[in-house]
This record gives C-alpha cells, sequence and structure tokens, in this order.
C-alpha cells in the first residue's frame, strides 16, 4: 500500500497512541497492585499517573481524527481507522476507570483473594503489549499480514485466559463468608478488571476489519 505525508503522519500518530495506552495499561497494574497491597498514597500518585497518561492518549486521538478529516487515506478506509483507534483508545479508557474505581469505592479485598486478583489484573491489564504489537506490525509493514493476526490472535487468547480466571474467581467469592452486598462490590470490580480485555479484544477485531479492506 503506497503511503503518502497525510498517510505516514497518521501511523506516526498511531504509533504514539498505542505507546500511551500501553505505558497506561502498566501504570495501572502498578496502581492496583499498590492498592492490593495497601499503599493507598502510591495507589493515589499512580492513579493520577494512569489519569493523566489516559488523557495524554485522547489527545492524540483527537490529532489523528483531525488528519483524517483533512484527507488521509481513501475514504472508505477513513471511519474503520478511526473506529480502530477509537477501540484502541477505549482500552485506556477502561484501565482508568478500573483505577478510579478502586481508589473511589475502596474495596474491601480478603487476604486470601488478593494473589488471584492480582493474577487477574496482570493478564487483562497486560494486554497492551500484543495489541501495540499487532497495531505496529500491519501499520508500519515491517511484517507479513500472518505475523501481525498471530499478535492479534494473542490478544483474543488472553482475552479467553481472563474469562476463565474471572470464572473461577467469581465462585470463589461468591462460595465465601463474606456478606451478599460484600459479595457484589468484589464481582463489580472484577468485571472492571475483565473489561480492559473485553476492549482489547474489540480492538484486535476492528484490526483485522481495516486489513482485510487493504489486502490485495
Amino acid at each position: 500500500m503506497m503511503l503518502f505525508k497525510k498517510e505516514k503522519e497518521v501511523i506516526d500518530l498511531i504509533e504514539q497512541h498505542v505507546a500511551k495506552v500501553e505505558a497506561c495499561l502498566t501504570t495501572a497494574i502498578d496502581t492496583l497492585k499498590a492498592y492490593l497491597e495497601d499503599e493507598i498514597p502510591q495507589a493515589k500518585d499512580l492513579a493520577r499517573k494512569t489519569d493523566a497518561l489516559e488523557s495524554d492518549a485522547d489527545m492524540i486521538r483527537h490529532q489523528i481524527r483531525d488528519r483524517l478529516y483533512s484527507g488521509a487515506y481513501m475514504p472508505v478506509l477513513r471511519e474503520d481507522i478511526y473506529r480502530l483507534v477509537e477501540s484502541i483508545d477505549g482500552v485506556a479508557n477502561a484501565a482508568e476507570k478500573c483505577c478510579d474505581a478502586f481508589l473511589n469505592q475502596r474495596p474491601d479485598i480478603p487476604p486470601e483473594l488478593r494473589p488471584p486478583y492480582l493474577d487477574i489484573i496482570r493478564v487483562s491489564l497486560g494486554i497492551g503489549a500484543p495489541l501495540k504489537h499487532a497495531v505496529l506490525c500491519y501499520l508500519r509493514g515491517i511484517c507479513p499480514v500472518e505475523v501481525s493476526r498471530q499478535h492479534a490472535k494473542e490478544v483474543g487468547l488472553a482475552e479467553s485466559k481472563v474469562d476463565r480466571m474471572e470464572w473461577d474467581l467469581t465462585k470463589k467469592i461468591f462460595s465465601s463468608e463474606l456478606s451478599y452486598g460484600h459479595k457484589v462490590h468484589l464481582r463489580r470490580c472484577l468485571d472492571g478488571i475483565a473489561s480492559v480485555s473485553d476492549r482489547a479484544e474489540d480492538s484486535a477485531d476492528q484490526l483485522e476489519l481495516v486489513s482485510l479492506k487493504t489486502m490485495n
């Protein structure tokens, strides 16, 4: 696919965007880990950094939209590319919301449930790396489409793993002797964690659509 100046500018911005999103997810993991270790001042600090990174990603998304409006890419692709960027931005947004929920609502997570919570946090929010590789591999043309699709498949596999972990942890929560209201609160926090990998899988699916439209 021949690239012109505006297309290259868009790709550069998307590269910056996915880097910010990955940094946001990494910082969110650190935020939630600090919370689970009762390091609340540190968790608050990291949550603010997570919010700032999400805002940075959002600003870059607006720049990408402006470049697309100015005529980058063929009209048939513009909407799909922007939807891809928007879906990736949603991953960072989900991570930010997850951190905000923990710091605002202060869920009381029993010690025996903290390790499985941390495990699912690391898998769900650690999904940024394969997503970034899939997007950049395709947009930069630095690897065959099959390799980009393999990275996208890794996102789907991670999301499926999160689903299994979510199921197991839900069983542990509801088989415990906690009050029903406490169980429901912990379950809602778990939903927030799992939503990050759900959003990432949506982005991988959107990338598949874009790549199909540009295949020769």
